[in-house]
């Protein structure tokens, strides 16, 4: 079967051979993907179709968001529904004339069409009545045009603070108040949902409504690291659950998901102090270290659900590489916890673990039969009710624990490990600044600082072109892990440079060192240049010179990943603040009345957008020290900044020297010479003081 990217060469071709395009839409750790291209686009006889009625187009659609977002509204438009692999029949200028997802080869299967008799039947349409299939493919993209179409309301009013008490009333009502989250299977962790819910505790802190709102999402999260979803022997976490208790997983690891997570669980750990919220957010940074970082400092994009049961497997399983039988367990962890009469190592850990001889997967959750006798870990209790159960103290649990992960990780190393999609997103690696600087900040380690440094290094030398300003969308490990472009490299989209500059001000506000405010700034000046609609206002997802694009959208709604209209809309916020620049406040203010019908009806379509709004109506409390950033004194008062949960602030630290950012407009200085802190709101500062019990009474009030 002979396939092409999308671009040009294909385009051309089909217009020029006369024949209509099939398309193909999927991504590297997709697993009907893998079965559609094993069962249909490997099978002779249909490969003979494809080439003799088609064009065959493939897309990636982590490399080519735009094309994916386009044709997945049609699907989703004419079907009622989505998902990948996307198949989607176009005539040779592009408009859609038929889609769907997963088809399997044949009739018999699934009780859905068989993907050879739609190729037969469209390209028998298309021979006889062209010109109608034409007709209604323009008809389609006009109307999909104007569905997708947000206008500019010059004089819509700016949506009030209601709309986070309206997201909260929202969310309240789908909260599963035994297993957490929201909504019914599958479930997500959707970490958009914390930060906004977080944002309204702080709001509400002494309210029966924030107290609940906190409430929701420490259970969530305690839930989610207690659940299958968590690898409790590799660490990370996996896409998302198949059934309400977090138990059974869609087995793939992504890179936007760690990067998310690990900002919720860090918000948890400030506002509470508890460490299991830290030891969540360590397990993600030991994994997403450990094995999805390049050497150079960047981020792989996943890993796959499905994996070899062993070396000479010629077929993968979803779930292969995690999962045990009940038999294994007690083979490898044949050991007493400690002295002859103790339990087993195995009776501990399968008593705590829940797992059952027979399997502890619900065979409801295993249609295709992957995961008969298998037990996916979880914990349904805690460490104290396996220390009663066995008649010990919960140290020596804790210690039993600890050797049963270590033995089991080893085991689980010999196992052919899932397919690392090696592809670098430069939006996934802007979310994963974003952790890691956050994770230094909170966490107190400087190694998370560095690794945040590291990674943005390799944004600049990987995915930046310096003369223009431009950021490409992603590059590979190559042969030996030499980073590696395509031929023609694919420029950034919108969410590129939105998580890219978010990354970089979390990174200027924790190691204050200014080129990263300063890229951010460039790098907001050129997503201005190439995306911001000047006419209606926000950001469309792709530039305006690829005639490929057949309608250019933009995207509101915040789901696995926020929309890059949401994250815009903060950065623009937040470096208002840190630049004294109007005109991106203005910009952002665009944005939330652009958006304001989904704020004030939906918002739980928006809620990173809603956290925005909140932000904005709120003014942000600037906290300027003013001090050497290595001095003694201004570590103290920084660790006081980050130990707290202080969701609307603008850090800097200045020397007193340097005449950047806020100190540039305030003027600020030292007070007898030693670290002096300022807590402004709209550039009007309390007293300063270079006490630090002074300076943690007034951060109380932020």
């Amino acid at each position: 079967m002979s396939r092409y990217p999308w671009g040009e060469e294909a385009i051309n071709k089909a217009k020029a051979e006369d024949k209509p395009i099939f398309l193909s839409i999927g991504y590297s750790t997709c697993h009907w993907c893998h079965v559609m291209e094993r069962e249909s686009f490997e099978n002779e006889e249909i490969a003979e179709i494809l080439n003799k009625y088609y064009i065959s187009i493939k897309v990636d659609r982590e490399e080519r968001p735009d094309v994916d977002r386009v044709y997945m509204t049609f699907v989703q438009a004419t079907t009622g529904s989505g998902g990948w692999p996307l198949s989607v029949w176009l005539t040779p200028c592009l408009k859609p004339i038929f889609g769907g997802t997963y088809f399997p080869p044949d009739n018999r299967y699934y009780n859905r069409p068989g993907f050879k008799t739609l190729l037969l039947l469209t390209a028998d349409k298309w021979q006889r009545s062209r010109k109608e299939i034409e007709d209604k493919g323009t008809a389609i993209v006009d109307a999909l045009e104007q569905g997708t179409q947000i206008l500019k309301h010059e004089h819509e009013d700016l949506p009030t603070i209601k709309a986070i008490y309206h997201l909260y009333e929202m969310l309240e009502k789908v909260y599963d108040e035994k297993y957490g989250g929201f909504g019914k299977a599958p479930k997500f962790p959707q970490p958009v949902n914390f930060n906004a819910l977080l944002r309204f505790y702080n709001m509400e802190r002494e309210t029966e409504y924030g107290k609940k709102a906190l409430n929701m999402c420490l259970h969530t999260l305690r839930m989610i690291a207690k659940g299958g979803i968590h690898d409790h022997i590799g660490q990370g976490f996996h896409r998302y659950s198949t059934d309400r208790i977090w138990h059974v997983p869609h087995f793939e690891k992504m890179l936007y998901d760690q990067a998310q997570l690990v900002i919720s669980y860090l918000d948890a750990y400030q506002i509470t102090k508890e460490e299991v919220f830290a030891k969540s957010a360590r397990d993600i940074f030991e994994y997403v270290n450990r094995d999805l970082s390049h050497p150079e400092g960047g981020f792989y994009s996943a890993e796959d659900a499905d994996s070899l049961l062993t070396a000479d497997s010629e077929e993968k399983k979803e779930g292969a590489f995690y999962v045990w039988e009940w038999d294994e367990l007690h083979s490898l962890l044949k050991d007493r916890v400690s002295g002859a009469d103790s339990p087993l190592l195995a009776e501990v850990f399968c008593h705590h673990y829940g797992c059952e001889k027979k399997g502890n997967v619900d065979p409801l959750q295993d249609p295709h039969e992957e995961l008969i006798h298998k037990n996916v870990l979880i914990v349904r209790g805690s460490v104290q009710e396996t220390a009663v159960k066995f008649g010990m103290d919960e140290e020596k649990v804790n210690t039993a624990l600890a050797k049963c992960h270590q033995i089991l990780y080893q085991e689980r190393q010999r196992r052919p490990r899932p397919h690392l999609d090696d592809k670098m997103v430069a939006a996934w690696n802007g979310l994963m600044v974003s952790g890691m600087a956050r994770g230094g900040q909170v966490l107190g380690d400087a190694t998370l600082t560095a690794h945040a440094i590291k990674a943005a290094e390799f944004l600049k030398t990987y995915l930046f072109i310096e003369e223009s300003n431009t950021l490409l969308r992603s590059c590979y490990a190559g042969m030996e892990g030499i980073v590696t472009q395509l031929k023609r490299p694919i420029e950034g989209f919108a969410d590129d440079y939105a998580f890219v500059i978010r990354g970089l001000l979390d990174l200027f506000e924790c190691s204050q060192e200014i080129q990263w405010l300063q890229l951010a700034e460039r790098l907001q000046f050129r997503q201005d240049e190439l995306f911001w609609d000047e006419e209606g206002g926000g950001y469309y997802n792709s530039q305006s010179k690829d005639p490929s694009i057949v309608i250019r959208m933009k995207e509101d709604q915040d789901g696995a990943e926020p929309s890059p209209n949401s994250v815009a809309c903060m950065n623009l916020l937040r470096l208002s603040n840190l630049l004294d620049n109007p005109s991106m406040q203005e910009k952002a203010v665009c944005i939330l009345r652009l958006f304001s019908h989904h704020l004030d009806t939906v918002p739980v379509a928006v809620p990173e957008l809603v956290s925005c709004l909140t932000f904005y109506l709120r003014s942000p409390k600037q906290i300027i020290i003013v001090g050497p950033s290595e001095g003694e004194d201004t570590k103290e008062m920084l660790h006081a900044v980050h130990s707290r949960f202080i969701p609307n602030k603008i850090l800097v630290v200045t020397d007193g020297i340097a005449k950047n950012c806020l100190h540039g407009k305030l003027g600020l200085s030292t007070i007898d010479g030693k670290a002096t802190a300022y807590v402004c709101e709209n550039f009007a500062c309390a007293s300063p003081t270079n006490s630090l019990q002074d300076f943690e009474k007034q951060l109380d009030f932020c």
